[in-house]
């Protein structure tokens, strides 16, 4: 943890479904790195059946009791962040000398370091907290998760508590005080989707990646947000996120948001498509109209630039966050509005 994102980010108007586009976002396909898929929509609370079997053994006792601190923070929770910040690694420092196994800087484990037990693995305190002592680190980490979930838990900000604490722990509490929500940062949107992700490698029974087609894990990600508002600017590969305009008041997904969410989901967070809806035909593989299946992204031209976007459901039938003041819903590619547009078929996996 070498310390919370808070230099100012930029944001880049674009025209189109997802006009408000992020800065960093706006690159081709992009590889973040190897992730098992988040299976449920549901809060990140819900992945607590820990699979012990991932983790070194000497660890084990010191997450399981860990785990015990919040509701908010669960062993594989835990796992995961031990897994992105430093490898397994006891001694890693990295280049801003963020230390031990939970990566924490010299000045945060001041505040925070926790004397849990002795280096060794002693279950007692020896009166020395300290980084590089995997058991110190790991309730150090948990206490800090803890009070930072209190923390985001006071704003009032929208979302699951776990992922906006997630984002509190990369960018701050106050960031996500001010944007109500997750902010709209790309380092902190990956951060947060990453451990999401990463959370499923370390839950007995979780996904192994191999849940059926791609297409129909692109399909299952979106539908698990029918009816859920349109915001415009809003979401990311997390989840539904506040809106930016005349979204600013609304909590979900545009039209290129779902989109990405959807991939990014199904891909087991290998693939992270574009933010905007004219950048997402552009990537991905390009598929004939007649030769669509389900789970391919198919995007309209509807005002002189591709500035609409969905996904194929099959039959006839696509999923999209349409406009403001609507909700994802299911449409019919033969409705006047979407059938006589030029349309690009794109496909990621």
């Amino acid at each position: 943890m070498s310390g919370p994102a808070a230099q100012a980010r930029s944001t880049l108007l674009v025209t189109g479904c997802a006009v408000l586009g992020l800065l960093g976002s706006m690159v081709g396909l992009s590889v973040l790195g190897a992730a098992e898929r988040e299976e449920d929509a549901a809060p990140v609370g819900f992945a607590t059946t820990f699979d012990s079997g991932r983790v070194p053994a000497e660890y084990v006792p010191w997450i399981e009791l860990a785990a015990r601190q919040c509701p908010e923070v669960s062993a594989p929770l835990l796992a995961a962040q031990i897994e992105a910040e430093s490898g397994w690694n006891p001694l890693a420092v990295s280049p801003a000398d963020a230390r031990g196994l939970s990566q924490f800087m010299p000045g945060t484990w001041a505040t925070w370091g926790v004397d849990a037990g002795g280096d060794g693995g002693s279950a007692r305190p020896d009166g020395v907290a300290d980084p590089f002592t995997p058991a110190d680190a790991i309730l150090t980490q948990a206490r800090y998760d803890c009070w930072l979930a209190d923390q985001v838990g006071s704003t009032g900000a929208d979302g699951d508590p776990t992922r906006l604490m997630l984002a509190a722990y990369n960018a701050g509490p106050g960031a996500v005080e001010t944007f109500g929500g997750i902010p709209p940062y790309p380092e902190t949107q990956s951060y947060v989707a990453r451990i999401v992700s990463s959370m499923a490698r370390y839950t007995a029974g979780g996904p192994t990646g191999s849940g059926g087609a791609f297409g129909d894990r692109v399909v299952a990600a979106a539908r698990k947000w029918l009816g859920t508002p349109y915001a415009w600017g809003g979401g990311g590969p997390e989840g539904p996120g506040r809106g930016y305009a005349q979204g600013a008041n609304t909590v979900g997904f545009d039209c290129s948001s779902l989109v990405q969410y959807a991939v990014y989901q199904a891909s087991g967070g290998e693939v992270l498509p574009p933010r905007v809806s004219q950048l997402q035909v552009g990537a991905g593989e390009p598929v004939a109209r007649d030769e669509m299946r389900p789970g391919d992204v198919i995007g309209f031209d509807l005002h002189g630039s591709f500035d609409h976007i969905g996904i194929y459901l099959g039959h006839g039938q696509f999923i999209h966050a349409p406009r403001t003041g609507d909700v994802v819903r299911i449409d019919r590619l033969d409705q006047p509005y979407y059938s006589h547009r030029p349309q690009k078929v794109r496909r990621f996996g």
